[in-house]
């Protein structure tokens, strides 16, 4: 059955009782059996236990349908059905209690599924297509017990994957450990895989567990999976195979009860080419894959990410901080080689460099400004640029590169520009009729070519599109 649900026995009757606890007992489960009131206490504080309901004082119709959050199994015949409850134990066999275990077990009360689902928002941020169809895929194999593969680039958020679906699956009250296969060194990872015994080799003065037992009912992450050297690959092919393995320098055969999650960055099918990563363990891994997208993929996603990092970053900084249209679409921008954990890595540091207040363009380190002039919002240097272009006067220079702006006439051009009255004119939608024209005239002028255009419009190729984009403006 595995330890991953709890088991609560109310039963007036004692031999019956006491048939249950010794058929539990064979089973790998955790089993409480109270008295009554103590039971009931239990129902009030813990969620998603499942009850052997058999004698009790109440009414048993009544008392599973004001627990809803949890589900029961009747010892005795019941006249009616009720949404919670799985069926009647009609003989206490193993066979019969087994069976109608698994069936509680894939029951969840709504509550919990809703909260999960709350903490599945919380812990993966974003809301672009990407991470929808990534979010769709934990809710499809978090409560299965196949195994995951994580892939996807450094920085990507693999851990975090991984703990969102120990959180939403069977195991999710059993322990989470994570092991970094590539940061221990190959002699010494074996150990701290399966643990070894006292006097197994030099130094092991004691008898120590390894991460396979430390995370029994619940789920082993093995990260930077790719690094893991050949002869430590077939040993763990071997325990994914038989779920079973050994302590360094023991003899007794150990269960291994844990849902397994890998992750690399590497090309794993690329590394079996080269033999330097087994076939069948990548086949045993890869059951259930999972691609984590790069930060540059998702760019609509950063204004989200930064609000989530400033609120986990605010507790220990102690202050608050925000960023500016300016400076959030400078980082839109940017590459993003190091993903999200650079992303964390630059928030951090702009709470000691900015605490308190903004953080603004030139705030930012040099790397992220590149190219973010010709990025910023209308609001900014699109109307200063605007504002240029209608009221100074160009250079001797530029004379023949604005030739094809030519407005006619001196005082057909002084009459284009609107007089300002008493009611006062909109400087924006002014701004953006003049910018629309000038992007028009541009795009005539180089027989619709955008990147001449957007050179004498002085912008980059880029810019020119989005904004483009923005005005509904086509080549033709």
């Amino acid at each position: 059955m595995g330890s991953f649900c709890k088991i609560l026995i109310i039963d007036g009757d004692q031999d019956r009782r006491s048939k249950l606890e010794a058929i539990l007992s064979f089973m790998q489960v955790d089993w409480i059996s109270h008295d009554e009131p103590a039971a009931l206490a239990r129902l009030e504080s813990d969620e998603g236990l499942i009850v052997l309901l058999g004698q009790c004082r109440q009414p048993a119709p009544a008392l599973i349908g004001h627990y809803g959050g949890h589900v029961f199994i009747s010892l005795l015949p019941l006249g009616e059905s009720h949404p919670n409850l799985i069926g009647c134990l009609g003989q206490l066999t193993y066979h019969e209690l087994t069976r109608l275990l698994a069936l509680a077990r894939q029951w969840r009360p709504r509550p919990v599924w809703e909260q999960r689902e709350h903490h599945l928002q919380q812990m993966l941020v974003g809301d672009c297509s990407a991470m929808q169809d990534i979010k769709a895929l934990i809710r499809q194999v978090a409560d299965k017990q196949a195994n995951v593969l994580l892939l996807g680039e450094s920085g990507t958020g693999k851990e975090v994957i991984a703990r969102t679906i120990h959180l939403l699956s069977l195991q999710a009250e059993g322990p989470f450990v994570p092991i970094n296969c590539g940061a221990i060194p190959a002699e010494l990872l074996e150990s701290e895989l399966f643990g070894h015994e006292k006097g197994a080799f030099t130094g092991a003065v004691s008898a120590r567990k390894g991460r396979f037992e430390l995370a029994e009912g619940g789920t082993l992450f093995l990260d930077e999976i790719g690094d893991m050297p050949l002869p430590m690959q077939v040993k763990l092919l071997r325990v994914l195979q038989e779920r079973t393995f050994e302590r360094v320098g023991g003899t007794r055969p150990i269960s291994a009860n844990v849902r397994v999650i890998a992750a690399t960055h590497r090309d794993l099918e690329a590394m079996i080419q080269e033999q330097r990563f087994r076939e069948d363990l990548y086949y045993r891994l890869n059951v259930f894959p999972i691609v984590a997208p790069p930060l540059r993929e998702r760019r609509g996603d950063i204004p989200l990410l930064l609000a989530e990092l400033i609120r986990r970053h605010q507790a220990s900084h102690g202050t608050e901080l925000s960023f500016s249209a300016a400076a959030m679409a400078a980082l839109r921008q940017y590459h993003w080689p190091g993903n999200v954990r650079e992303l964390s890595n630059l928030v951090e540091r702009m709470f000691i460099l900015c605490p308190g207040r903004e953080v603004t363009l030139a705030d930012l380190p040099a790397k992220y400004r590149v190219g973010a002039e010709a990025e910023q919002p209308f609001d900014t240097l699109d109307e200063q640029a605007a504002l240029a272009s209608i009221f100074r006067q160009p250079d001797h220079g530029e004379e023949e590169n604005d030739a094809f702006f030519d407005f006619g006439a001196e005082a057909e051009s002084q009459a284009d520009v609107p007089v300002f009255t008493a009611e006062g004119i909109n400087l924006k939608e002014m701004l953006a009729n003049i910018e629309v024209d000038m992007i028009g005239r541009a795009l005539d002028a180089n027989d619709g070519i955008v990147a001449r255009a957007a050179e004498q419009l002085g912008m980059r190729r880029t810019t020119l599109v989005e904004k483009m984009k923005k005005y509904g403006i086509s080549r033709d």
